[in-house]
């Protein structure tokens, strides 16, 4: 498609632009106050508004709708209805009433629900959610909706994110007007988040299983060229790959979703895409949607997108930077220092906020991002370890030790950074960086979790932070709304919180070994593994931390904490089955057949005089040979595995087993083959290698 920068970028979303040209007065100033003050739509305007939405949809060419929704499978769902209806002597009309844009009833039997409800209780209900605008994709009006069970419990992603921007904005609210801000001012969540993904070519894709089954590679051995020498980063964009990304920010721009930057990213093929700052719902929305088109649109350039975290063994995998802050409804960023951090109260109070918080909450934070996927890459010199910290930067880090130890704030003057070349501007020199080794950095006026998956819903991340910084700030709240002297007892909190929560402060180095020793000194958690981590969600105190604030009940809890679970052994077991298939029909018969063409080979010359050795064919057939045992031998182990896991067993021991006993199986399946593959001829092997797949986009 072309994108014409003289229309509205966005023509096919049911903006507020779009809104008030279609609404009555009365009724657009309701749906903004609604969207504004996060309350349902008023159902005696229900009517009117759906009219409006389909009559504008049914110009841009929509026959259908659907409840667009966000289930617990981590992405999204949808089924299609018509707006055909009969009308008087069964006359064919273009209908869409206020009880269908409202609500919606699928039958939702077969979604997970972790035990939530019985499976004979199939009805769900779809809530239609105001603060997100409903869209177009081809033919489809899309109504952003949430999902809950019959008796109201959430079943989907989307509906602890609003109870959770809700809560922080009731205790947050409580903090501005201890600082003068009028009632009727809110605090809203905004993130912004960066997505990495990698690009392939769509023929070799196809001859990969793995990929297919798994979105990633079980088996490869690492090219001679991978990312070594950096020059894949930043680096000149191929105009395949750049034809998609245009193609991709024009799709993208159409559905009200403003992608900034693009860029390739450090390993061969991969890349990122960012999207402008909005709120958490909205951005939640957003990147599924940008999940989706990326998938979408790769294959009309004959590219396949992968968003697993670890694609490829031997390079960096992808990571998804959740970019996230506060402010005020009139625009205010909560998190910005301003000139003189030191001075700014305020921010110094929703600073200590979020580090009384990180530190209270860091198994909270390490389940947020717990999957199989993530697994592979945390700690492994491209994301953050497992263990959580945050950085601040020197400027924030001085302050903050001032006020531990009483002294006075000096406020810094910027350096001005002189690079030594005269026709170059100077400028003031940064005093944060983003340490791309920290789990959770202060970016200047934001912070940026940096641990989140590719393939993973922000909503997940969002929500758990959210609710642990609103239950920190309505400690403060209480706190200091009792106080008699509003000022002291603000210093002393803030001192207070300083001193008992600084172990999670480190600037440093992440990766360094001298870190890990530092950080269990402190006292500080390292859930190395999804099944160390998972078990922790459902304790008494965090069962009571979400309930306290209504974003999940108890039973919410632990119907997700099931899910995560299962999920987490079901993805390992369909990798071990796709390693399992591959072998048995791919690599064995290459390595019996290349050891018989060698076989012969040796047979041959002997046929002839002894001038001629067979040395090198000998050592090659003994190596084969070797490996081969080896292979036959660790397919058994893993088949045993396999069968040994259909013991019955609970939904944490049986992850556990996959963790412990499968996976280790599973790894010593791709080294023998990895080690096959760099001695059997490459018309004999199977499958394309890394070279091949990571070189394919010319």
């Amino acid at each position: 498609m072309m994108f014409d920068s003289r229309r509205d970028n966005e023509s096919n979303v049911f903006t507020a632009k779009v809104m008030k040209e279609r609404l009555p007065q009365k009724v657009y100033s309701s749906v903004l106050s609604s969207i504004r003050a996060r309350t349902p739509l008023e159902p005696t305007y229900a009517d009117i508004i759906a009219n409006a939405m389909r009559e504008w949809a049914s110009e841009r060419g929509a026959t259908h709708f659907t409840h667009w929704f966000q289930p617990m499978t981590g992405v999204t769902a949808e089924k299609h209805e018509s707006f055909i209806n009969f009308q008087g002597d069964r006359e064919l009309s273009l209908e869409f009433s206020g009880k269908e844009l409202v609500k919606g009833e699928p039958d939702a039997s077969s979604f997970p629900t972790g035990g939530v409800r019985a499976p004979f209780e199939a009805r769900g209900d779809k809530a239609g959610d105001p603060t997100s605008p409903a869209f177009i994709k081809g033919h489809v009006l899309y109504i952003p909706t949430a999902f809950c069970s019959y008796s109201g419990e959430a079943l989907d992603k989307k509906t602890p994110l609003l109870r959770s921007m809700q809560a922080l904005s009731k205790q947050g609210k409580r903090i501005l007007r201890l600082f003068g801000a009028e009632d009727d001012v809110d605090v809203l969540t905004n993130v912004g988040a960066e997505q990495e993904y990698f690009l392939i070519d769509e023929s070799v894709y196809n001859e990969r299983p793995d990929l297919i089954y798994s979105g990633r590679t079980l088996f490869g051995s690492p090219p001679p060229k991978g990312q070594d020498l950096d020059d894949h980063y930043f680096g000149i964009i191929k105009p395949r790959v750049s034809e998609f990304m245009q193609d991709l920010d024009e799709t993208l721009w159409s559905l009200g979703i403003a992608s900034k930057t693009r860029h390739n990213e450090v390993a061969p093929a991969q890349h990122e895409i960012a999207a402008v700052y909005e709120s958490a719902n909205t951005a939640t929305d957003h990147n599924q949607l940008i999940m989706e088109t990326l998938k979408a649109v790769a294959p009309k350039h004959g590219l396949v997108c992968l968003t697993n975290e670890k694609p490829f063994a031997g390079v960096n995998g992808s990571g998804k930077h959740c970019n996230w802050s506060l402010s005020t409804s009139s625009g205010e960023n909560l998190l910005n220092p301003g000139k003189t951090p030191g001075a700014n109260a305020r921010f110094l109070l929703f600073l200590s906020a979020v580090i009384k918080a990180i530190d209270l909450h860091q198994d909270l934070m390490r389940i947020s991002v717990a999957t199989a996927a993530t697994d592979h890459r945390l700690g492994v010199a491209e994301a953050p370890p497992a263990i959580i910290s945050v950085f601040l930067g020197d400027e924030l880090t001085e302050i903050l030790s001032a006020i531990k130890s009483g002294n006075d704030i000096e406020a810094k003057k910027r350096i001005r950074m002189d690079i030594g070349v005269d026709v170059l501007p100077q400028f003031a020199k940064d005093t944060t960086d983003r340490n791309r080794t920290s789990p959770f950095a202060f970016t200047g006026n934001k912070f940026e979790f940096r641990m989140v998956g590719s393939s993973l819903s922000i909503s997940g991340p969002c929500f758990i932070l959210n609710t642990i910084v609103a239950d920190v700030l309505g400690e403060f709240a209480d706190r200091l709304e009792r106080a008699d002297d509003f000022n002291a007892e603000l210093a002393s909190l803030i001192k207070e919180t300083i001193v008992a929560h600084e172990r999670i402060i480190f600037n440093g180095n992440n990766y360094a070994k001298e870190w890990t020793e530092e950080a269990e000194r402190r006292g500080l958690l390292n859930l190395k593994s999804t099944t160390d981590a998972l078990p922790l969600f459902t304790t008494s105190e965090n069962i009571a931390l979400f309930e306290k604030h209504g974003v999940l009940m108890k039973k919410e809890m632990e119907s997700r904490a099931e899910l995560l679970l299962e999920a987490y052994k079901k993805i390992l077991h369909i990798e071990a089955l796709s390693m399992l298939e591959l072998a048995h029909t791919g690599f064995v018969p290459a390595v019996i057949d290349y050891s018989v063409n060698v076989a012969r080979s040796i047979e041959k010359k002997r046929l002839f005089s002894g001038d001629f050795s067979t040395v090198l064919e000998d050592k090659l057939l003994g190596k084969l040979s070797d490996l081969g045992a080896e292979l036959s031998g660790d397919i058994d182990a893993l088949e045993a595995m396999l069968a040994d896991a259909e013991e019955e067993r609970d939904a944490l021991s049986l992850a556990k087993y996959y963790n412990e006993q499968v996976v280790p199986a599973m790894e010593k399946l791709r080294a023998t083959v990895d080690a096959l593959e760099l001695l059997v001829d490459r018309n004999y092997w199977p499958v394309p290698g890394y070279g091949e797949i990571l070189y394919s986009v010319k």
